[in-house]
């Protein structure tokens, strides 16, 4: 694994291959208009955007939004899947799995891995086992017993479903009361539920590309002006009004930058190959500690998250950046040299 590099670089799909494979991309919204989404919000808009961006590079590309064109073989030789949130558990696995029986090739993770990366409480687990600090926590699995000996000690405690994403039905409790409450609440949406304590500070994203090998991206901060109020899913996806100060930034800090750096590369090589996708720290500046959060394998790469506007600072355009993440799995499955 090599820190930021000035030779990472954009890669180009030769134009042999661009007239001899065929490309699927699969996303939710893949067929969408381009505007806001009623209930994704502005989801809706990155997929329209990332499809624009594919078609821009004159690829053979088929477009679609359901799993089912995968139930049986669709005749292509490479998917780009951002169907990731299929509204069931474990469907970060679904199209790496179908792909695997088709011996399709694919961007991304194998399916273990992806399913590793969905689990937040497991890959903390890979954290810990690659030596970087992690709060504690516990997962209470549905269907098991829910205990307060199991919960971790706390003043103030986060729950959320361990499989989800854009920190859809997160809440907070101060007592074991609330936190059985809000596990109640998300197992009786069919989900595991990972509580864990409060951690005050500014979260900070290091984000990861494959370039000819893979490559740290800078590092970016979301400096916030209250770093007590829970970013919540509605206001992530524009639903509501977000009235909080937050900017996200490059992160250089001579004194916090390295080491975390130094850390997420530990992470990363934990989940290699993955091509793409984003690992969240939480740093607290007052303190000096800073605790591993998640991982994001094959995040969000809409212009306005951490991965494009990591990859903008090293000068890709969105659609260099697509086009990079697609030639490096393309050479990775042997489909060009």
């Amino acid at each position: 694994m090599n820190s930021i590099s000035p030779d990472i670089r954009p890669l180009v799909i030769p134009d042999e291959a661009k007239e001899r494979l065929k490309f699927l991309f699969l996303a939710k919204h893949a067929l969408w208009g381009g505007g806001m989404h009623p209930e994704d919000g502005n989801h809706a808009i990155y997929h329209h955007e990332v499809r624009t961006s594919l078609e821009s590079l004159g690829i053979n590309l088929t477009v679609a939004d359901r799993y089912d064109v995968l139930f049986k073989n669709p005749e292509v030789d490479f998917v780009f899947p951002l169907l990731n949130r299929g509204g069931f558990v474990n469907s970060e696995m679904l199209i790496p799995l179908l792909c695997n029986m088709h011996r399709i090739a694919y961007v991304g993770a194998m399916p273990f891995i992806r399913g590793l990366g969905d689990d937040k409480s497991v890959s903390k687990l890979v954290a810990t086992h690659a030596g970087v600090p992690t709060a504690p926590w516990f997962c209470f699995r549905k269907g098991a017993p829910v205990n307060e000996s199991d919960c971790p000690k706390a003043e103030r405690w986060v729950i959320k479903p361990n499989a989800s994403s854009a920190s859809w039905a997160i809440s907070d409790a101060f007592d074991w009361p609330g936190v059985a409450n809000a596990i109640a609440g998300i197992h009786a949406q069919g989900h595991d539920a990972i509580v864990e304590p409060y951690l005050d500070g500014y979260d900070v994203q290091a984000a990861f590309i494959s370039s000819d090998g893979p490559k740290a991206l800078p590092m970016l901060i979301y400096e916030r002006e209250d770093t007590q109020k829970l970013w919540t899913y509605y206001e992530k996806r524009d639903l509501v009004p977000n009235t909080e100060k937050a900017t996200l930034k490059r992160f250089d800090d001579p004194e916090f930058a390295p080491k975390i750096q130094a850390m997420a590369e530990k992470i990363a090589r934990e989940f290699e190959p993955f091509d793409y996708g984003r690992i969240e720290f939480r740093l607290d500046k007052a303190t000096g500690e800073i605790n591993f959060i998640e991982i994001n394998l094959n995040c969000n790469l809409w212009s306005e998250k951490v991965v494009a506007k990591s990859a903008a600072a090293v000068g890709f355009s969105h659609a260099q950046l697509l086009e990079t993440i697609l030639a490096e799995g393309l050479k990775r499955n042997g489909l060009i040299a």
